[in-house]
C-alpha cells in the first residue's frame, strides 16, 4: 500500500511540475474537441432538409436525397474539371519548388546571407489571402499596374492585359501565387531533414571526387525521400481543396469558368445561398474522396519504399 501510495505521490508531484506543459496539452486538445469533433455531429443535415427553425432534430429526414442532387448537378464536371486542373498544377509546381529550394539554400556557405534568405522566403507564408490579393490586383491592373507598365515599355504587348478578366490567366495567377506564399516555409521542414543527415557521408564523397550537384542528388535527395513521401502523401490528400482563398478573393464572374473550385462552391451553396444540407452532403463526400486519395498516396509510397524506390 506504501509503495502505491508513493507511486501516487511521485506522479502528482511530476504533474506539478509539468504543470505549464501539460497546460499546453489540454488546451490544445480542447481546442481540437470543440472546433474539430463536436462539429461532426453537423454531418447529420447531410441527411435531412435541415433548416435552422427545425434544427438537427426536427429536420425532415430525406436520406441519400442530397448525394444524388450532387451528382447529377450540371455544373459538378465543370468544377472537378477546374479542381483537378489546378491541383495537378499545384503539385507538379508548388510540390518541388520547396524541395529544390531547400538544397539550393543548403549549398549556401555564407551563413548570415543564408539566414536572410530563409527568414525572407518562410516571411510571404505569414501575410494574408487577403493582402496578397489586394498585391495581385494592384500589380496586374491594367491600368496602374506596374506588370503591364512593364509589359508595354518593353513591347511585349500593345495593350495592357486584364489578367484577373480572363478565365486562361487565372490557373497560373493561383498556382504562382500560391507558390510564392508557400515556398519558403514549406522548405524549412525539407531543411530540418537535410540538417539530420550524417555529415561524415558528405566528406567521404568530397574524398571520391563528388562536385555539389552529386552530392546534391546522390547523398541529399535519397537522404530526405522519406520526408518527402510525408509530404507528398499529405498534398495528394489535399488536392481537392485547393484554391479556395483564390476564388474567394480573386474570383469574379469573368474568369468564374475557371476560378470556380469544389471547395469554394460548397462555400457559395452553404453560406450564400443558404442550401446547408446540400453543401454539407458535397462536402461530406470531398472528405472522403480526399481521405480515400490520401490511402492509396500512402499505400503507394509504401510499395514504393519497400522495393527501393523512395
Amino acid at each position: 500500500m506504501m509503495n502505491a501510495k508513493n507511486k501516487t505521490q511521485s506522479e502528482f508531484v511530476r504533474l506539478k511540475k509539468q504543470m505549464t506543459y501539460q497546460s499546453m496539452v489540454w488546451i490544445g486538445l480542447g481546442f481540437t474537441l470543440v472546433f474539430a469533433y463536436l462539429p461532426m455531429f453537423g454531418i447529420v443535415a447531410a441527411f435531412e432538409k435541415y433548416t435552422f427553425r427545425k434544427g438537427f432534430f426536427g429536420s425532415e429526414w430525406v436520406g441519400l436525397d442530397n448525394f444524388a442532387r450532387f451528382f447529377h448537378d450540371p455544373d459538378l464536371a465543370r468544377i472537378i474539371g477546374n479542381t483537378i486542373s489546378m491541383g495537378l498544377l499545384n503539385l507538379l509546381i508548388c510540390f518541388p519548388l520547396p524541395i529544390l529550394f531547400a538544397i539550393l539554400l543548403n549549398e549556401i556557405r555564407n551563413g548570415p546571407f543564408k539566414r536572410i534568405v530563409q527568414t525572407a522566403s518562410s516571411f510571404p507564408n505569414f501575410i494574408s489571402w487577403v493582402i496578397v490579393s489586394v498585391l495581385l490586383i494592384t500589380l496586374l491592373s491594367p491600368d496602374s499596374g506596374i506588370v503591364n507598365r512593364l509589359l508595354v515599355n518593353f513591347g511585349l504587348v500593345d495593350k495592357p492585359i486584364l489578367f484577373l478578366g480572363w478565365p486562361e490567366y487565372y490557373w497560373w495567377i493561383a498556382i504562382l501565387s500560391n507558390a510564392w506564399k508557400g515556398t519558403g516555409w514549406t522548405a524549412i521542414i525539407y531543411l530540418a531533414a537535410i540538417t539530420g543527415i550524417d555529415r561524415s557521408i558528405y566528406e567521404a564523397s568530397e574524398l571520391d571526387g563528388a562536385n555539389r550537384f552529386q552530392k546534391a542528388w546522390y547523398i541529399t535527395v535519397p537522404s530526405i525521400m522519406p520526408t518527402i513521401g510525408i509530404m507528398l502523401v499529405l498534398t495528394i490528400g489535399g488536392l481537392l481543396g485547393v484554391g479556395f482563398d483564390q476564388a474567394l478573393l480573386l474570383g469574379n464572374t469573368i474568369n468564374e469558368p475557371k476560378s470556380n473550385v469544389l471547395q469554394y462552391y460548397i462555400y457559395q451553396k452553404g453560406l450564400i445561398t443558404g442550401d446547408f444540407s446540400y453543401a454539407t452532403a458535397m462536402g461530406l463526400v470531398v472528405s472522403v474522396i480526399s481521405l480515400g486519395l490520401m490511402l492509396f498516396a500512402n499505400f503507394v509510397s509504401k510499395k514504393t519504399k519497400d522495393v527501393g524506390v523512395m
